[in-house]
């Protein structure tokens, strides 16, 4: 079998942002604003707040990093996300996960105006995903669905089948999936036969943070296969698939690092981007 196509999110995603940044410079006035908002001191998310902030910088984007010590409250907390939601400068608004234990995530995500939503993760954008509406949907999925595109990838009438049922990236994924008539299975770590399943699938994403849990017994020859996790191993950093043995099996494959991974930055600059057009046809 011949070499797989290798879907490099990298690349891909340099590219919506470099669009994303053409974009903003074109239009005059205020600038797409986002907000973050991290608590605590988790070194990971430093990390990744960071990188946003890069990432706005060269866009265009105005970024505004809200740092609230480990013991804030969830009414302080709310009490933040509340006066953004109501200052016209604020067109995203993030709360980056994880949040300590004695604060509600689902709470902290449903205070968060749907306009400014840029997780996707409010009821009312996950209602309007699952109906078919627009919205602001999270950034793993939708980047996924756009890279998907970009390579040119069949998904009307394709076999998909997605491990992993998180609200992140599990179950946005299986609805922006049906949405393009793929008929959808969505597995997890209950479900029988997962083997045989995956191996039957056209398109196989695999979201279950647990390194290198899908092999090529998984995989159809020629499938493609969307690698979302990522791991630190003592043999450096993998995915959920293992990459060298799949690879032999499969039609197209996303590396780690370099697949998946910078497209949620890529596509919550899009979602604030989106955001603020929609503020700005509505002011």
């Amino acid at each position: 079998m011949s070499e797989p196509v290798i879907l490099s999110g990298k690349k891909f995603a340099a590219e919506v942002r470099k669009g994303l940044a053409r974009e903003v410079e074109a239009v005059t006035g205020r600038p797409p604003g986002l907000a973050v908002i991290i608590v605590g001191e988790d070194p990971a998310s430093e990390v990744y707040v960071s990188m946003k902030e890069k990432a706005c910088r060269r866009a265009g984007i105005s970024s505004r990093v809200i740092r609230l010590d480990g013991g804030v409250t969830q009414e302080e907390l709310l009490e933040r996300i509340e006066g953004l939601n109501s200052d016209p400068s604020v067109d995203g608004i993030l709360c980056q996960l994880p949040l300590p234990d004695h604060i509600s995530a689902d709470t902290v995500a449903s205070a968060v105006l749907p306009g400014k939503d840029v997780d996707g993760f409010h009821p009312v954008n996950v209602g309007r995903l699952w109906r078919g509406e627009d919205g602001l949907f999270p950034c793993t999925p939708v980047g996924i669905m756009a890279m998907l595109d970009h390579y040119g990838i069949e998904m009307d009438g394709a076999r998909a089948v997605v491990v992993g049922r998180s609200n992140i990236v599990g179950k946005p994924m299986a609805a922006l999936l049906l949405q393009r008539h793929c008929t959808v299975t969505l597995a997890h770590s209950h479900t029988g036969d997962l083997r045989d399943l995956c191996g039957r699938a056209d398109i196989l994403v695999a979201a279950v943070g647990r390194p290198r849990f899908i092999t090529a017994e998984h995989v159809k020859t020629g499938a493609v296969v969307i690698d979302v996790g990522i791991s630190r191993t003592e043999q450096g950093l993998c995915g959920d698939v293992d990459f060298e043995a799949v690879s032999g099996k499969a039609g197209a494959i996303t590396p780690v690092p370099g697949g998946v991974g910078p497209l949620t930055i890529a596509f919550l600059l899009g979602n604030t981007v989106k955001a603020w057009k929609a503020r700005r046809a509505t002011s």
